[in-house]
């Protein structure tokens, strides 16, 4: 540890979601999602595929669906408290087993195997598959380039919970070629029970903005226990 990713692609889409649905999805980590607007109604979800090139895991693809959570114990709402959540992981399919392993082992990611399809070109695209039930397909519009952020680093922290436990993952990345557009993004889900609960949230819908990075270089530390269920 710290576990090493030099090189990954990067597409993500960020949704404004309802609150207490979102609440009701992930109850089970024990964790609060990060209220925002008026009464505290809304909050973010992100979607997330990853293409791992370079890594001390190998070579894989990875989708994320992610909540952001307040650090445990904290009832912070509001924007203010967006620039202090963390990422809490509910789905994870990747397509490699080894990762697989170590995801789960290490972190307590909540990874399954998956199969994906990938069209690059203009328009980036994919679908991913488990157990051969459609999840979701996304297709993302190019955006616009966004050089101040590109080569800063940031800290961030991701939760998971796997077989009753709630752990914390702090992590530093490095993105560079980044881009960002509003909305940007199509959205279809399929039958799996993924896309049920993606449903529930109100999706799909217009995305807030969506986003891509050429790539980011990142470290893992080891995760830590927060919290028992």
């Amino acid at each position: 540890m710290p576990v090493r990713v030099r090189t990954a692609h990067q597409h993500t889409a960020m949704f404004v979601v309802d609150a207490d649905a979102a609440q009701q999805m992930i109850d089970y980590s024990g964790l609060q999602v990060c209220r925002f607007g008026r009464g505290g109604r809304r909050a973010l979800v992100v979607l997330m595929l990853m293409r791992y090139e370079d890594t001390d895991l190998g070579q894989y693809y990875e989708y994320g669906t992610n909540v952001m959570v307040n650090p445990p114990g904290s009832n912070a709402s509001g924007f203010k408290a967006l620039q202090s959540a963390g990422a809490f992981v509910h789905h994870l399919p990747v397509d490699q087993s080894f990762t697989l392993e170590a995801g789960r082992t290490i972190w307590g990611y909540p990874k399954v195997m998956a199969d994906f399809t990938v069209r690059a070109g203009r328009r980036f695209g994919f679908d991913v598959s488990i157990g051969g039930q459609h999840v979701l397909s996304m297709e993302f519009a190019p955006g616009l380039p966004v050089p101040p952020l590109s080569g800063r680093r940031q800290v961030h922290s991701t939760y998971s919970h796997l077989d009753g436990v709630t752990r914390e993952t702090a992590g530093e990345m490095v993105l560079s070629g980044v881009r960002y557009r509003p909305g940007g993004v199509q959205l279809r889900l399929g039958e799996h029970p993924y896309a049920a609960e993606l449903s529930a949230l109100g999706l799909p819908k217009r995305a807030l903005v969506s986003s891509s990075a050429a790539n980011v270089d990142m470290t893992f530390a080891d995760s830590k226990i927060v919290g028992n269920r």
